[in-house]
């Protein structure tokens, strides 16, 4: 046997290994390289989680945008404007108290309307010579505007940086320090050309930043730089002192000038290798920017990710309002105020996750509104670290289990952790604001699974087959007794089916026709009528019970009794009980009016249906019982007894539904509940204090039942202490209140009244009551 045929044979006993183990390190590796298939990827995602999860809105953030909008240039004329109208605007903002002004504009140009400008347009008309002189006399716009910035700071100017022609140098007027063994400049982009403003505006204004955004691969802004490059070798002698060629962004100059601050810091990652460069920019950068009290966490590159609220009107005042001094100044007062364009013709439109057309400006105050708020979504550079142990233990764990548990299994439980991977980035993005990147990882380990499954095909076939089996016998178990929803959960997690018997608290509900005897002898030669009729009422009561996720025991003839919070755990088990049972008086309300429409068309006799209802809350033994040759899933215990006595009470006390004690104590809060009576059942040596439910929580917070409910308990109490006629008195003011609902119940407790008037109680009654019958 060659060498050959041994590396085949082992192949073929360990290739469900092999295979997805070479896979699993080629992933690994891969993870340390940059691809573009991948980035989309993430970006979807990311993308989705800030849509699901857009940054609210905060007002409180103090960012206001002045909006050169189509309205403004409707009213105002063409941009761009006079240097004078801007002087006004900045004029009217600081009288309003703003913080600060930032133009997300560049006054690269004189003003064409300034008088020496225009004056040169007019030299070519014969005899205008004295004119022009005259004209060029006049104070110069951009002189006047300049006078306005210097007079009004902090203004903040903007400037573009390019990778073309070199317009004009920007002036550096605030310095930068960082700190750290990195240079911040070698992880930024270099541009080799900058538009920028007049030197006498600049020279005027307390800042200037770029006002470029950079739309990632696919052309949505997502991450926003803070810092920006000029190449050195462009940048004059007298501007090289502190970090020759960094910039600010315009966000970040506004933030320093506001706050009155000279230097803007920038920590860095220690220990470059200047013969490395490129290894550096991979794995190195920059940490984090202090802007006076403000530290902005960033990317290695100076970046921060945009946490969009999407356009808010509530952040602007049109251009032509603030010209016209038509604006609340509470608007401006104390805040950081952007000048810029959403006119769809100035062309500063972009695109973020939110909005397909975007104004510039509104991205510029969103990162403004992030760093005052401290609000920042960040990508960590080590989570690298976490996604590798992910695709590692998850791999490993795949390899382990799909030759045991079969490909089935294998992908349940792999598909599990990828659930888990988007289960945590999401909880990191929504609790922490930290990207964790759950698609590489997960990419990874689907195909380490993949090349695994194509070793053990047939065990995953088998293993499904036996799934399904088990889902198939959970639908045929419950099917005709649980609710469709519940059903599913068993069938998808029949692990939470425990069979053979468990106790539990379980919401009992007994439901019994009164009087069905007399309208089963109205059908003595039709039989198959009766059943109709059972049927036809039937199903709507029991379709309120389902609907609650109760569970159908069985029914008696025209008797139903149903139970909560078995065989899967129901929440608020008697609420959902009551609910239901008052659910099923208004069903059945509806089916008799129908009912009653139908014995007038036809000429019969109507015989409304009424039902009395039972309900009570406690343990018992819950599971499949009966013989071996036959079982039904049922409850044992004396609360189910209990529950049975308190439907059968119901008629003796005139209300539709009594209530047990336990039911009671969980939902008084939230259904109109009155107390009944003491009462020993029979069949019971303990008595037991009974209640009625009559409405939900909207009567239940009602004045005239919170009135009634006092009156009606302290009537319970002077009855029980046997003073009659005050007892009959506060009845009379009882009754008709909330339409009537407890009349039955107070001419009940005026018979008992004039029985023991002629039978006397003793002096020492505990005020129990016996009941007779069931």
């Amino acid at each position: 046997m060659g060498v050959g045929s041994e590396i085949w044979d082992t192949l073929k006993k360990r290739g469900h290994i092999i295979l997805p183990l070479i896979v699993l390190l080629i992933a690994t590796w891969s993870r340390f390289e940059s691809y573009q298939w991948v980035e989309r990827l993430q970006y979807a995602v990311f993308d989705t989680f800030m849509k699901i999860e857009a940054r609210e809105y905060d007002p409180e953030a103090g960012v206001r945008i002045v909006d050169i909008d189509d309205e403004s240039l409707e009213r105002i004329g063409q941009w761009p404007w006079s240097r004078i109208k801007l002087a006004t605007m900045i004029n009217n903002l600081k009288q309003a108290g703003a913080a600060v002004v930032a133009f997300d504009v560049v006054f690269a140009e004189q003003d064409r309307t300034s008088p020496r400008v225009a004056a040169e347009e007019w030299t070519v008309f014969e005899g205008a010579e004295d004119l022009v002189e005259q004209v060029r006399q006049l104070p110069d716009f951009d002189e006047y505007f300049a006078s306005f910035l210097e007079a009004s700071n902090p203004i903040v100017l903007g400037f573009v940086l390019t990778g073309g022609k070199l317009h004009r140098v920007p002036q550096q007027r605030g310095n930068f320090a960082y700190r750290g063994d990195d240079d911040p400049r070698l992880f930024l982009d270099k541009y080799v050309g900058a538009v920028s403003n007049l030197p006498i505006l600049e020279k005027a204004a307390a800042g200037a930043g770029s006002i470029n955004v950079v739309p990632e691969i696919d052309g949505i802004i997502r991450r926003v730089p803070l810092l920006f490059q000029l190449s050195e070798d462009l940048i004059p002698e007298e501007q090289h002192s502190g970090v020759p060629g960094l910039y600010p962004s315009l966000v970040l100059e506004a933030l320093r000038t506001v706050q009155g601050k000279k230097t803007t810091k920038i920590r860095t990652s220690s220990g470059i290798d200047k013969e490395k460069e490129a290894l550096v920019r991979q794995h190195r950068g920059i940490n984090f920017i202090q802007v006076g009290s403000a530290r902005v966490p960033t990317d290695l590159r100076g970046r921060i990710w945009l946490h969009t609220t999407g356009h808010r009107s509530e952040r602007y005042v049109p251009a032509w309002k603030v010209l016209a001094g038509d604006f609340d100044p509470s608007f401006i007062e104390n805040k950081v105020v952007f000048v810029g364009a959403s006119a769809a013709g100035l062309l500063d439109l972009r695109t973020t996750v939110l909005d397909q057309t975007y104004p510039g400006v509104e991205i510029q105050a969103e990162i403004a509104e992030q760093i005052i708020l401290q609000h920042f979504i960040n990508h960590p550079d080590w989570a690298v670290v976490p996604e590798i142990i992910f695709i590692i233990v998850l791999g490993i764990l795949l390899i382990f289990l799909m030759p045991r548990a079969g490909a089935l299994r294998s992908a349940i439980t792999g598909g599990a952790f990828v659930v888990t991977a988007f289960a945590v980035s999401w909880y990191m993005f929504t609790q922490e604001n930290l990207l964790f990147d759950p698609v590489y990882p997960s990419a990874s380990t689907m195909l380490v699974y993949l090349s695994g499954s194509l070793v053990i095909f047939m065990q995953t076939e088998a293993a499904k087959a036996l799934a399904e089996a088990e889902r198939a016998r959970v639908r045929t178990a419950f099917s005709t007794y649980l609710s469709p929803d519940l059903v599913n959960q068993l069938a998808e997690e029949p692990e939470r089916l425990k069979l053979g018997g468990e106790t539990k608290t379980l919401t009992f509900l007994f439901c019994d026709v009164r009087g069905f005897t007399t309208i089963s002898e109205s059908f003595k030669g039709n039989p198959q009528g009766l059943t109709v009729l059972i049927n036809r009422f039937l199903t709507p009561l029991t379709n309120e019970i389902l609907d609650r996720n109760g569970t159908i025991d069985k029914y008696m003839g025209d008797c139903i009794m149903a139970f909560w919070n078995a065989p899967l755990d129901v929440a608020e088990q008697e609420k959902k009980a009551c609910d239901a049972a008052l659910a099923m008086f208004e069903v059945l309300h509806a089916l008799n009016e129908v009912r009653r429409g139908e014995a007038e068309e036809e000429g019969k006799p109507f015989l409304a249906l009424n039902i009395g209802i039972g309900l009570n809350t406690g343990e018992c033994v819950v599971g499949n019982m009966g013989s071996d040759q036959r079982f039904d899933y049922s409850v044992l215990g004396d609360a189910v007894n209990l529950a049975a006595r308190l439907e059968g009470q119901s008629k003796g006390y005139g209300v539709g539904v009594v209530i047990g004690p336990d039911t009671a104590a969980a939902t008084r809060d939230d259904f109109a509940v009155l107390e009944l009576d003491l009462i020993m059942v029979k069949g019971k040596k303990e008595a037991v204090d009974i209640y009625t439910v009559i409405g939900r929580k909207e009567m239940r917070d009602s004045p005239e039942f919170a009135d009634m409910a006092a009156l009606h308990q302290e009537m319970l109490d002077v009855y029980r202490q046997q003073r009659w006629e005050e007892a009959e008195e506060m009845m009379s003011r009882l009754e008709g209140r909330l339409d009537g609902a407890m009349d039955g119940f107070y001419a009940i407790y005026r018979e008992r009244i004039a029985d023991y008037r002629q039978n006397p109680l003793p002096a020492d009654w505990d005020g129990v009551f016996v009941a007779t019958t069931k």
